[in-house]
């Protein structure tokens, strides 16, 4: 009995099974190549733009983007927080409850969705002029944005089946979608952009092509019969469960919020200390960033269900086990990925930028500093994720917002005063490793309350 239970883990990873480092990579490794994946598409945007249609229209997507990115948040939000509520409920045993839960975030944020699509087509336009775009680069911005709008509701389901699907134990299916999602969007940016010069907005709509697949093809598989933990069925309203989500969740609403809020802020300074193309090699060094970021983010959406079912059942040995193994997995991709940033330096610059000498020089001084980030950047995302996990949105928040926002901006604000251009650079790196040591005492910290 105890070998065809073992014959039968290895082909389907069960939330209640034991860990080790084999099976927490492949059970996270969908969560990563997804979140990855989703990030590259936003990338062949740039990449077409920059090369196909001009570096002012590059400069307005960049511009534009960190403000569609903070209405897209919502989903994430719903997303984690929901997913850690829900893998707990069902480690409690409570299958039926955990399926109402499920179905109630999806509803809300469908109907959210659409009501900030709405607001934000009305008023992107002054706020776009407000963060100080104005002439070509204010009209490009306002195109691009008014059109990715119309898919938003899209975007937040997209984001938030990123967490559902792994709490579904079904990882893979969730990698399938945001690879054919991936795969529309990148096939008509070749089309639109490369071959029928529809310019910017044709960029755009194959953005809101790719978001739909990505945000309707998950709704139809669980809306029917399937053999995940998941199901959508009929629900109620209960204002309880979306709190407990909402503030769970908070600390990743935080983080894409701050993370947007924060990239204004540089655009405002490199507009001032480098002008457009300050925007432009920001933007190159932002694709990069958000590659690479999303192997931490990837592998914390993977884990996060694992770790709230065990703290659900009270398995403490496990909950020490996964931390541990954790922490050592995110130093391994640590390190890789500043040697990985630092060799691919000249020649990412060159495949964006390389059409102009000057913007090329300033974009690979910025990538030889800024990759050092990437060192210090892995502690505090997992950290995050992993007080999201155990039900403490309140450390997990504070962990995001010292993170994204205070540390961010005090040196975004200062190091350019010191070290001018390059301290844009520099104030990047500073911020994750003060994050990094906060969020190595908060674990210390409560150790004793969760025992670990």
């Amino acid at each position: 009995m105890m070998m065809q239970h073992h014959k039968k883990s290895n082909a389907v990873i069960r939330l209640s099974d034991h860990f080790n480092y084999r099976r927490i990579i492949r059970f996270t490794l969908p969560s990563i190549i997804m979140l990855v994946f989703t990030s590259i598409y936003g990338v062949i945007d740039g990449f077409f733009v920059s090369n196909f249609v001009g570096k002012t229209p590059f400069a307005a997507l960049n511009f534009i983007m960190p403000f569609l990115m903070v209405l897209g948040a919502l989903g994430f939000m719903f997303g984690t927080g929901g997913s850690a509520l829900i893998a707990k409920t069902m480690g409690e045993g409570k299958k039926a409850e955990a399926n109402q839960m499920f179905s109630l975030f999806i509803y809300i944020t469908a109907a959210c969705g659409f009501v900030i699509a709405v607001c934000g087509i009305l008023f992107i336009r002054p706020i776009a002029a407000a963060l100080g775009a104005e002439g070509h680069l204010l009209e490009q911005s306002v195109l691009y944005g008014r059109i990715c709008l119309l898919a938003l509701p899209a975007l937040m389901l997209q984001y938030e089946f990123q967490s559902f699907f792994s709490t579904a134990e079904k990882p893979n299916m969730g990698l399938a979608i945001t690879v054919l999602a991936g795969i529309t969007n990148i096939l008509l940016d070749a089309l639109f952009v490369a071959v029928l010069h529809m310019g910017l907005a044709g960029a755009a709509a194959a953005t809101v092509c790719g978001q739909l697949v990505g945000g309707i093809a998950p709704v139809f598989y669980f809306a029917r019969k399937n053999n995940s933990l998941l199901q959508l069925t009929k629900t109620s309203f209960d204002g309880m469960a979306l709190w407990k989500a909402c503030t769970n969740g908070s600390s990743e609403l935080m983080t894409n919020i701050s993370m947007s809020l924060v990239s204004m802020l540089y655009n405002v300074q490199l507009m001032k200390y480098a002008g457009e193309n300050g925007i432009a090699a920001y933007g190159v060094l932002m694709y990069v960033n958000f590659v690479f970021l999303a192997v931490f983010i990837g592998y914390s959406v993977g884990a996060a269900p694992v770790i709230s079912y065990h703290y659900g059942a009270g398995n403490h040995a496990e909950l020490s086990s996964l931390l541990r193994k954790s922490l050592c997995i995110t130093l391994i991709f640590s390190i890789g990925m500043l040697l990985l940033a630092q060799t691919l330096a000249k020649p990412l610059s060159i495949i964006f930028v390389g059409y102009d000498t000057q913007l090329l020089s300033l974009t690979l001084r910025g990538f030889h500093i800024f990759s050092f980030s990437f060192l210090f950047a892995g502690a505090a995302i997992f950290g995050s994720a992993f007080f999201t996990a155990l039900n403490n949105g309140f450390i997990s928040a504070l962990i995001s917002f010292l993170r994204t926002l205070v540390f961010q901006v005090a040196a975004i604000l200062i190091f350019p005063l010191i070290w001018n251009i390059d301290g844009i650079w520099i104030s990047v790196a500073a911020a994750e490793l003060m994050a990094a040591v906060i969020t190595v005492l908060l674990l210390l910290g409560m150790r004793r309350k969760y025992r670990y």
